[in-house]
C-alpha cells in the first residue's frame, strides 16, 4: 500500500485528535505496547478509559488470539499511561507504516517513552520459558523497514542513529528493579522475522551464530519508529517457549499464551515498577 507523506501525516493526525478528544484532557507521558499473553497490566490501571482500536480513524484492527485490540489510558504508580492491549503484525498482511501508526499517534499526544513488550522464542541456550528478557539491541533480517519511502519530516530526520536504540538509563533501571524485587532478568539481542510461522531449526542455528538470543514477529517496527520521532524505547521479553529445535514437540501459540500467563505476576511487577521510576 502506498501512502504520500501529506496523506499519510493526516492520517495520524486525525486519530490522534480522535483520541485527545476522548482523553478529555488527560495527557500520558507513558507508552505501554503489550505483546501476546501480556495484555493482563492494563487491567492493572485505575481511573481507565478504553478506547477500541476499531473506533479510531484510520487504525488496523488486531486480529491475533490473545490480543484485544484496544488503547486503556489509566493511572500506574501514579504516572498517566497508555497501554496497547494487542499490536500489529506485519504478517497479518498490514503495510509497516499502518503497523507503526500508534507510535506516530503517541509522538502527536506527547508521550516521550515507549516500552515495548512482547512473546519471544528462546535460542540462548542458557535461556528458559518464563524467563524475563531486558533487550539491549536488535537484529532486522527481514528486508523491510517502515522508513522507506518519502520521509515524514514532522517527525524525524532521514538519517538517525541507532547505536543505542534501547535507551541504556532504562536498561540499567530495570536491571536494577529486577534485583530489587527478585526478578530473575536475561540480557540480549532480539531478532525480528516477518512469520506467522515459526522458524526452521536450521534458522534458529544460524540467529545463535549471527547473535541472536531470542526471535520474535514483531517490536523492530515500532522501535524504529519510536527513535525516529524521537522516543525512548525500553524493551522486555517474555521467552515463552525454546525456539525450535531446541526442545521436545512442536511450537504452538497456545504454549505461548500459557507460558506468558504463568510469569504474568513478575512481568507486570517489573513494568509497574519501572514506569513508576522512569
Amino acid at each position: 500500500m502506498n501512502f504520500s507523506a501529506a496523506e499519510y501525516t493526516r492520517q495520524v493526525q486525525e486519530a490522534a485528535a480522535y483520541i485527545k478528544e476522548k482523553l478529555n484532557g488527560r495527557k500520558p507521558e507513558i507508552a505501554i505496547t503489550l505483546g501476546s499473553g501480556l495484555g493482563d497490566l492494563a487491567e492493572q490501571l485505575t481511573d481507565a478509559v478504553q478506547i477500541p482500536y476499531g473506533d479510531i480513524p484510520h487504525f488496523p484492527v488486531s486480529t491475533v488470539a490473545g490480543h484485544k485490540g484496544q488503547f486503556v489510558v489509566g493511572k500506574l504508580e501514579g504516572r498517566e499511561v497508555l497501554c496497547m492491549q494487542g499490536r500489529f503484525h506485519y504478517y497479518e498482511g498490514y503495510d509497516l507504516k499502518q503497523v507503526t501508526l500508534p507510535v506516530r499517534v503517541m509522538k502527536l499526544l506527547g508521550i516521550g517513552t515507549l516500552i515495548v513488550t512482547n512473546a519471544a522464542g528462546g535460542i540462548n541456550t542458557g535461556f528458559r520459558p518464563g524467563n524475563l528478557m531486558l533487550i539491549e539491541d536488535h537484529l532486522n533480517l527481514t528486508g523491510e523497514n517502515p522508513l522507506i519511502g518519502e520521509n515524514l519530516e514532522a517527525f524525524g530526520e532521514r538519517f538517525f542513529d541507532m547505536t543505542v536504540a534501547y535507551d541504556r538509563e532504562y536498561r540499567t533501571l530495570a536491571e536494577n528493579l529486577a534485583a530489587e524485587m527478585d526478578i530473575p532478568l536475561q540480557k540480549g539481542v532480539y531478532a525480528w522475522l516477518t512469520g506467522p510461522n515459526y522458524e526452521t531449526p536450521a534458522e534458529i542455528r544460524y540467529l545463535r551464530t549471527i547473535g541472536a538470543d531470542a526471535v520474535g514477529m514483531s517490536t523492530v517496527p515500532e522501535v524504529l519508529v519510536a527513535r525516529h520521532c524521537g522516543l525512548r524505547v525500553c524493551g522486555i521479553s517474555c521467552i515463552t517457549n525454546l525456539a525450535a529445535g531446541m526442545g521436545e514437540g512442536l511450537l504452538s501459540h497456545e504454549e505461548v499464551k500459557e507460558t506468558a500467563d504463568r510469569v504474568k505476576v513478575d512481568f507486570i511487577r517489573l513494568v509497574t515498577a519501572l514506569t513508576s521510576r522512569m
